[in-house]
């Protein structure tokens, strides 16, 4: 089905953004008020404030003039400000993302985190937020896998279809480190086809000549059929954060609000529909 064009606003972005911050930056946001009484109380690794790791992959999580955007960090304010709570965003690579919370030196991440067997072992996991939808862009729409079959394709690596995608396409694909690197050769006509998430595909391409679309469900890329729940990445250990985290995300999903923030931030609707809790691997 072709994708529907959200009124998100086109913004440029720079390889910084979406390829991660070098150096770890930080951005408190005041969430406190006077005579703020928590919905919930549990400890954080600075009494006061929830330090957060932000990865740089809008729409989800990303510096905006400096300041922190994006679905995550719409609903990171949200549950601190329910939990009279100041917010610490610091930039971090991805790669670090998830030792940070391990290590404690951050009490979550976000930023598009798959749900998988591998992280529940070493860091807690919150309810699902959302899905994690595959977006493909082209000159034209492309709606089925079969459609895929004899282009040059590319995407970018970490994401649940690219082993699928490998399987079905050899040498054809290829896999970069970045969305950005991405574009640059879909640009440049040395792809045919773009596949990345549905969120950044929309964020990047949106007022392009482009055809931004979603493939139909097909066994061949699994994450077509099933995608990927996403969740913040928490200190195992921190069962009272864990609960109350939850919590908070069950109520934005029950009174609408999840819809709100992530229609907000340029996603579909649908991805709200997250289905039982489930993980990757």
């Amino acid at each position: 089905m072709k994708y529907l064009r959200s009124p998100i606003i086109a913004t440029t972005l720079t390889l910084a953004v979406v390829a991660g911050l070098g150096a770890c930056t930080s951005m408190t946001s005041s969430s406190m008020s006077e005579g703020c009484e928590p919905d919930h109380t549990f400890p954080t690794l600075k009494e006061g404030t929830l330090t957060v790791g932000m990865t740089e992959i809008p729409p989800f999580s990303y510096s905006r003039n400096g300041e922190p955007a994006g679905s995550d960090v719409d609903i990171v304010k949200e549950f601190a400000a329910a939990n009279c709570l100041e917010v610490d965003f610091e930039s971090i690579g991805y790669s670090a993302a998830i030792p940070s919370v391990e290590n404690e030196r951050r009490d979550m991440v976000i930023g598009d985190f798959y749900r998988t067997q591998e992280r529940s072992e070493i860091v807690g996991l919150s309810a699902p937020l959302y899905l994690d939808e595959l977006g493909v862009v082209a000159d034209e729409e492309i709606t089925t896998v079969d459609q895929l079959e004899g282009k040059v394709v590319g995407t970018v690596s970490g994401y649940l279809w690219v082993e699928d995608m490998r399987a079905l396409l050899g040498d054809d694909l290829n896999v970069y480190s970045s969305s950005v690197e991405l574009r640059v050769d879909l640009d440049a006509g040395r792809l045919d086809v773009a596949a990345d998430a549905l969120g950044t595909v929309v964020f990047l391409f949106e007022g392009s000549d482009y055809q931004i679309s979603t493939l139909e469900p097909d066994e061949a890329i699994e994450s077509t059929v099933q995608p990927a729940q996403t969740n913040f990445p928490y200190v195992k250990g921190n069962t009272e954060f864990g609960q109350a985290l939850d919590a908070a995300i069950e109520e934005l999903h029950s009174s609408g609000r999840m819809v709100e923030i992530l229609e907000a931030n340029g996603l579909q609707a649908s991805s709200a529909d997250v289905g039982e809790p489930r993980l990757i691997g």
